[in-house]
């Protein structure tokens, strides 16, 4: 546009700018006659230099510049504050929708708040600041109209919160304590059938004392009786009540009553945890009798299925596992190697006339014994062969430190009986 009015100048005659009091203005004049066209000249009609005339437009040229660029900075300043104002605008409607919306539920929302009041803003600047005054008014009204909302509703809402915890917390409450009277009234309930349990157990031992006196009172002393298993079956048995401490050698000794055939059964079984044959007295089919010891067997020269009373003997040693074996006061064999170096183990289960698969039980009816025992004593020690011919011919009475020979410590079931025996009468009677 500068170089179009340019060429009008240089066309049209000579421009000659002067100043007055409303500012600049050109002025045109007559081209003398035989002049050349495009010259500059005065008013006088002298020719005005060329070169000042260029210099004069290349200053305009430059003012008008400055002056473009002036108004596209404010411009790019105002879009800027406009985009500003717009984003305020835009954080503060969306907490206002937020509020109402929590407030009021799914209520009625202004259809205006969506929308851009500052779309379409005048080019004028003061057109432009009367529209920011008037939305900063608006934006001024929206926030008083919030804060008056959050002033009257959110007390409300705070008490509304808070009534509903308190009724929650109550009814937890409430079943709490329902539950804590279900659990008083089920201990109670529970104490009470642990009272009538203990009462029917000292009922029983009350009645179980008072059987055993009576037993007692039926023999002339507490260790002249016998046991007598008459069958040969798995559930004829009698057992001893106290058990075994750990022991490094022993004696056991006892009376013995049989003529059963092939093989008098198991007089006596001890088994503990993890090893049911510890100590086992054993004739079984057309065997000899046998000692086993942890399992370990050794055959004894004894012979007792006559039918008659006979006393026997076995003695036992850890160290290298030496032995003895008894008869009616003689001594018939002797071994050694017989779980040496194995200590007997405590808490087992003595079992008179059964065979052990398991501890204190799972007999075979092909093991057991049939006759009758009496005076069974069991010592934590070798007895000397002295003691043992006393014992067999009744000269001494000497009752087991370990398991002695005493009513009160023999139970039998399955049919099996204790009856009085005065052995040394009895086996005087038999010879």
């Amino acid at each position: 546009m500068l170089i179009l009015f340019g060429l009008l100048y240089l066309g049209s005659g000579q421009l000659v700018r002067t100043q007055d009091a409303t500012g600049s203005r050109f002025v045109c004049n007559a081209i003398p006659p035989g002049a050349e066209p495009g010259c500059g000249y005065g008013q006088t009609g002298n020719r005005i230099p060329s070169s000042s005339v260029e210099e004069e437009l290349r200053n305009t040229i430059i003012q008008l510049r400055e002056t473009i660029l002036q108004q596209k900075e404010t411009i790019v300043s105002q879009q800027g504050t406009i985009k500003e104002l717009n984003s305020k605008l835009a954080r503060c409607e969306a907490a206002t929708d937020d509020s109402q919306s929590k407030s009021r539920g799914q209520g009625s929302r202004r259809k205006d708040y969506g929308k851009n009041t500052m779309g379409d803003l005048p080019r004028d600047p003061g057109d432009t600041i009367d529209q920011l005054g008037k939305t900063m008014q608006s934006l001024k009204g929206r926030l008083e109209s919030l804060e008056s909302l959050m002033r009257t509703e959110t007390p409300n809402l705070l008490r509304d919160v808070l009534r509903q915890r308190l009724g929650a917390l109550e009814t937890q409450l409430l079943r709490k304590v329902a539950e804590l009277e279900e659990e008083k009234s089920q201990l109670y309930n529970e104490t009470a059938a642990h009272r009538q349990r203990t009462e029917n157990a000292l009922n029983a031992l009350m009645e179980r004392i008072t059987e055993l006196e009576k037993n007692n009172n039926a023999f002339k002393s507490p260790e002249d009786f016998k046991v007598s298993l008459p069958l040969r079956t798995n559930y004829l048995y009698g057992r001893i009540k106290k058990s075994l401490p750990e022991m490094y050698a022993f004696t056991v000794c006892m009376w013995l009553k049989s003529s059963a055939s092939p093989g008098i059964g198991t007089p006596f079984s001890y088994g503990v945890p993890g090893q049911a044959n510890e100590i086992v007295l054993i004739e079984w089919g057309n065997n000899p009798i046998e000692l086993l010891v942890n399992d370990k067997v050794a055959q004894l020269p004894l012979s007792v299925s006559d039918g008659r009373w006979h006393h026997i003997c076995i003695t036992w040693t850890t160290r290298d596992g030496f032995w003895e074996a008894y008869q009616d006061g003689e001594r018939l064999g002797t071994g050694d190697n017989l779980a040496p170096w194995h200590p007997i183990k405590p808490g087992g289960v003595i079992i008179l006339g059964q065979e052990q698969d398991i501890v204190g039980g799972r007999f075979d009816a092909t093991q057991a014994f049939v006759g009758e025992l009496s005076q069974f004593n069991m010592w934590d020690r070798v007895l000397r062969p002295v003691d043992i011919v006393g014992l067999a011919n009744c000269s001494a009475y000497m009752p087991g430190n370990v398991v002695p020979w005493v009513d009160a410590n023999v139970e039998v079931f399955g049919g099996a009986s204790k009856a009085p025996l005065e052995i040394c009468e009895d086996r005087a009677f038999d010879s």
